[in-house]
């Protein structure tokens, strides 16, 4: 039963998508977060619904789906902050592994014991209480990573720094790329490699699955714009066309598909930046830019909210603009080339967003979004309402 006090409809203006405008209800699951540094969706316990998972200051966590109940999965695992999190199911059982990263100290770029852990989580009997953390390879500023199928019954670890070792103001080595192999025993030692080393100051990527004759993809955001990695024969490789975007830096990268299936490229510029552009995979020169009254952009999603057939960008910033605003705006394409673009409030000033994912919580074939705010202190659901188009 949903905690119906904390419900409200947000009725967005300016429909520029049919008839009715988009309208998304909105649910307070946590009023105490801390910083809400990253979110991952999967299905903790087993019952086929997606759970929430929360990197919060010193608290790894999940929010069970239905009562939206709040458990520990570690605490306190290292001196500094927690930063990031990864849960996916990778062996098939129906419940999700989870890694996660802490010992958040940017300023600490050389010494592994002060800046940066990945640690694996192993599930115990009663997933209610503490997970056993097992201790990774660790580097200097560990900041984002994401489980990545590289073959049909294959995945890896995907572990993304946010600087190269002794890494100063963005000038020095480049940032390690870290892909660890998954062992039968998890509980024992992982074996790492490092994928990519040419990149400096990098903030988050995008992934896609190896999907029969598809190789494998990532795409790095950082200082040199995105980089694009795939994963044939075996191996990492830079792509034959490995720089999508070379003439301005990203924080947030996604991907998505426009009208004709075209694929293209949502990112926030700079690192923590104000504006939200696209750029089309195939001529990413003919970048488009879209908001530029952002402050400290840090949430950014690419899907198909509306049901419409194709995806509209959904970005977050987490300090106030000079309208003294925070939130989340939805970015709707009105044309198949995306040339054109209108937009509409998500949360106006009530969400100070950190981090957002977008999952079907409630199996009613829509997506809804997750977003978990800084300043505000808060972890809310937006519930999907729209009609299909």
């Amino acid at each position: 039963m949903f905690l119906k006090k904390y419900l409200f409809i947000l009725l967005l203006s300016s429909p520029a998508w049919g008839q009715q405008s988009p309208q998304f209800e909105a649910q307070l699951l946590d009023s105490n977060v801390q910083i809400g540094y990253g979110l991952a969706i999967g299905d903790v316990d087993g019952d086929k619904k997606p759970d929430i998972l929360l990197a919060d200051k010193k608290q790894f966590v999940w929010y069970r789906n239905g009562d939206w109940k709040r458990f520990v999965l570690a605490e306190n695992l290292t001196e500094q902050d927690n930063v990031c999190i990864a849960a996916r199911d990778i062996d098939g059982d129906g419940k999700v592994e989870i890694a996660v990263g802490a010992q958040w100290n940017p300023g600490e770029t050389s010494d592994t014991t002060k800046s940066g852990s990945v640690h694996y989580l192993v599930r115990p009997g009663d997933i209610t209480q503490p997970w056993k953390p097992v201790k990774l390879h660790h580097e200097p500023t560990i900041h984002r990573m994401r489980w990545i199928r590289t073959g049909s019954n294959t995945y890896q670890l995907i572990v993304l720094p946010l600087h190269g070792r002794g890494n100063k103001d963005g000038q020095g080595e480049g940032v390690k790329v870290l892909a660890f192999d998954v062992p039968k025993n998890k509980s024992a030692a992982w074996k790492y490699q490092v994928i990519d080393q040419s990149m400096h100051m990098t903030h988050n990527f995008d992934v896609w699955d190896a999907q029969g004759t598809t190789p494998a993809t990532l795409l790095i955001g950082g200082k040199e714009g995105i980089k694009r990695i795939v994963f044939e024969k075996g191996k990492w490789t830079a792509a034959q066309k490995p720089w999508a975007v070379q003439n301005y830096s990203l924080g947030e990268v996604r991907t998505g598909y426009l009208q004709n299936k075209q694929p293209f490229i949502a990112g926030i510029e700079p690192m923590h930046g104000n504006l939200l552009a696209v750029y089309p995979v195939n001529n990413p020169e003919a970048r488009k830019v879209l908001y530029e009254e952002m402050n400290q952009g840090h949430g950014l999603a690419f899907a198909d909210l509306l049901q419409l057939g194709y995806g509209q960008i959904l970005v977050g910033w987490r300090n106030p603009d000079k309208n003294n605003k925070v939130g989340l705006k939805l970015f709707v394409p009105s044309d198949a080339q995306g040339t054109s673009w209108k937009d509409f409030w998500i949360d106006n000033n009530g969400m100070a967003c950190e981090d957002l994912q977008v999952a079907d919580l409630d199996g009613d074939g829509k997506l809804d979004i997750i977003a978990a705010g800084r300043a505000t202190n808060n972890l809310k659901i937006y519930w999907n309402k729209n009609t299909s188009k």
